[in-house]
């Protein structure tokens, strides 16, 4: 949705629509960041309700991501880029309107960047996109060709489930880890396992042994079968009453960003740090999987009947029951700056959903054997 401009007086309305004028078009500039300099590409266009953009960081990939919230006032040109949590804020800088001197906030703390219109000798080369993978046929249920499981480091940080191109891997993952992914599930709602389910760490790569690109739920289902042949895990399901938290839409209404990815395409859901979360072409069953699996104590169960995928940046200050007890041990604000709110709080601000506390019956998944894994 874009911003509207209110302008007040006929001097104010002819400035606004100047300066409307004059941001129409290509903009770059390099972004210096603490890893490296990244140019970035901001192209603005006439559209139906005002202005509208398109974000391109080129030397991360041909991807762009949709501007939002564009306003031009006094010579201040704003915008937003959901997709990345960031925003920018600059002012031209001389008389003809071809430089901008702002800055990029993604995070605590801004970054300059200066933009300068582009034409056609000046323009930076937008890399071209590569093809899009063929997707497996949606009937295949494939298991992985060939997969390695080997004690993680155990000095290793953090955890990782992806999948790049057709190699699927993850670092530092318990199997309960590999169980919530799969199952889409709690750690609660896993019942009988033994203490090295969740304590011992397993780095795990493979490929799947059909062709095409899996999707996610083919993708889950290679992890199943991987979990019964190099684990011996067998169990049967059931209900147990537990309490839980349920998310709701707010009553403003949602505030995320629709996707522009494919549909049929694999969520991208991850951590820029404790308390920094961000989603892309991920629906809500992403969306809070991932919040159960490695945020929250307790289940979440969707009661939002929201459809469709969304790509949001979702920043709060942790608290020390998330993240496993390591929520508390997130840094403090930089000076000058204010801490994120609670994740309750961001959740109903930030994209307008409620969080609250409640019971409700669940499927649990009873483990009846299990055993550490077969050699590769």
């Amino acid at each position: 949705m874009k911003t509207p401009l209110l302008l007040l007086t006929a001097l104010a309305v002819s400035t606004g629509a100047a300066f409307a004028q004059d941001v129409i078009g290509a903009w770059q500039g390099t972004l210096h960041t603490p890893q490296r300099d990244l140019r970035i590409i901001v192209k603005i266009s006439k559209g139906p309700n005002g202005p509208q953009g398109a974000f391109y960081s080129i030397d991360q990939g041909a991807q762009s991501l949709p501007i939002n919230a564009i306003s031009v006032q006094a010579g201040l040109l704003k915008f937003a880029v959901p997709a990345a949590g960031g925003t920018y804020e600059g002012k031209f800088s001389n008389t003809d309107n071809t430089t901008i001197a702002g800055n990029w906030t993604q995070g605590p703390n801004p970054l300059p960047l200066d933009l300068t219109l582009a034409n056609e000798k000046t323009a930076w080369a937008i890399p071209e996109a590569p093809p899009p993978p063929t997707p497996m046929v949606a009937d295949a249920t494939p298991s992985f060709e060939a997969a390695t499981i080997k004690p993680s480091a155990p000095d290793s940080q953090g955890k990782a489930i992806q999948m790049r191109g057709r190699n699927f891997s993850t670092l530092n993952t318990s199997v309960v880890d590999l169980m919530t992914f799969a199952w889409g599930i709690h750690q609660d709602e896993i019942l009988n396992a033994p203490a090295w389910l969740a304590s011992e760490k397993f780095d795990l790569a493979g490929v799947p042994d059909k062709p095409g690109m899996p999707s996610d739920k083919q993708i889950k289902g290679m992890m199943k079968k991987l979990l019964a042949d190099r684990f011996g895990l067998t169990y049967h399901n059931d209900k147990k009453e537990m309490t839980v938290l349920a998310l709701t839409v707010g009553k403003t209404g949602p505030k995320m960003t629709k996707s522009t990815g494919d549909p049929n395409g694999l969520p991208g859901l991850g951590f820029r740090g404790l308390g920094n979360m961000v989603v892309r072409n991920a629906n809500m069953s992403d969306f809070i999987g991932t919040l159960q699996s490695a945020v929250l104590s307790r289940p979440v169960i969707d009661q939002t009947e929201l459809a469709g995928r969304f790509d949001f940046t979702l920043v709060w200050t942790p608290d020390e029951t998330q993240f496993g007890g390591r929520g508390g041990q997130a840094p403090p604000p930089a000076a000058g700056t204010t801490a994120p709110p609670d994740l309750f709080n961001a959740l109903a601000d930030q994209l307008g959903l409620k969080l609250a506390s409640t019971k409700a019956q669940v499927d649990v998944l009873v483990i009846d054997h299990v055993a550490k894994p077969s050699d590769n």
